[in-house]
């Protein structure tokens, strides 16, 4: 080493110490700092967070969430998307915006089978079995002219739909893409440990408190509309990733004695027949995960399994129905080293 080499590193040394120590002073803060924990009402539905840091970011999470509601909330009628439902003139802001464009992209690749125009069938056959009258096929071929996600179209910052009885409804997608906004708001606050969960739907980040990555259940699926039952199935590591669950054991009807599920098939305008019970996604977003859960709901274990390997970027836990009684799982290979043993 020469004399300018070892005349650089001397000045380097102590910017080299500063560093160290400084890294040291913020790792301590950070293991120092405490776990909260906030639960409020959105969407019709609860949420909770767990996050690690020194502030209250309790208010800048509820504002981020009415931020979605004011956006994407059908019930809000003050939200674009009531206006958009009402064919008002609206602009369209950038959350209504980036679920439409992903909602649009999702039901392109799964052929219809995620499809936002949906909820006027939905709430047919939902009513109708409340009210003991289910639609006749008239009802629902005339409900099916105003439903289908290639009659709406974006251009120039506004959507145009074929017909003006077209209704959208985000509710597949809209409780993901809140987990997504809430995750994104504590990240932009420097937080890097945190848990948020909106109606079971789930980003996590980091560790929890006691160190150790974060697990979540999959609930076993049970005839349980009273939303009472909890057994697990299974638990998985979800640190650093979002999750969705999509099911119909909690939602479902019995007429003549057959069963119907709650999810609807666009395509047919009928309640889905198909052996799964729950489907469980991983992906980069919540709100990915969110509208592929409900997707693979309507398309069936074949159908979800021929798209699974086209996306090798998603993981999905399926648990079906086997016949005689029992249930069995399925689970994309990538999926086991995430589930806890």
């Amino acid at each position: 080493m020469d004399e300018k080499q070892k005349k650089r590193l001397i000045w380097q040394l102590p910017f080299l110490a500063l560093l160290i120590v400084g890294s040291v002073l913020i790792i301590r803060q950070q293991r120092n700092a405490p776990y909260q924990k906030v639960s409020d009402f959105i969407f019709g539905t609860t949420y909770h967070v767990v996050y690690q840091c020194d502030s209250d970011l309790s208010q800048g999470i509820k504002a981020e969430l009415e931020k979605v509601d004011r956006s994407l909330s059908p019930f809000n009628k003050a939200s674009v998307i009531s206006a958009v439902n009402n064919n008002q003139d609206v602009v369209l802001d950038k959350m209504f915006l980036e679920v439409y464009q992903k909602a649009m992209e999702i039901s392109g690749e799964t052929d219809g089978a995620f499809d936002i125009t949906v909820a006027p069938l939905v709430n047919a056959w939902g009513f109708g079995f409340k009210n003991g009258a289910m639609p006749t096929r008239a009802q629902v071929d005339s409900l099916k002219a105003f439903v289908g996600y290639q009659k709406l179209s974006l251009a120039d910052g506004k959507v145009t739909k074929r017909d003006p009885r077209m209704m959208l409804d985000c509710s597949a997608i809209a409780k993901g893409y809140g987990t997504d906004v809430v995750a994104r708001f504590l990240r932009s606050r420097g937080v890097t440990n945190f848990m948020v969960e909106i109606g079971g739907e789930i980003v996590t980040s980091g560790i929890n408190q006691s160190r150790v990555p974060w697990r979540v259940g999959v609930v076993k699926p049970t005839d349980d509309s009273l939303n009472v039952g909890h057994e697990l199935q299974t638990t998985l590591n979800v640190t650093d990733i979002a999750m969705a669950t999509s099911g119909n054991y909690r939602n479902f009807y019995y007429k003549g004695g057959k069963k119907y599920a709650h999810t609807v098939d666009p395509k047919t305008g009928y309640p889905v027949q198909h052996s799964i019970l729950s489907a469980t996604v991983l992906a980069k977003s919540c709100m990915i995960a969110d509208a592929y859960a409900t997707s693979f709901m309507v398309m069936g274990m074949d159908r979800a399994r021929k798209l699974l390997e086209r996306h090798p970027e998603l993981q999905a836990y399926f648990i079906y129905d086997a016949g005689n009684g029992k249930t069995e799982v399925w689970f994309t290979p990538s999926l086991q080293a995430k589930i806890a043993q």
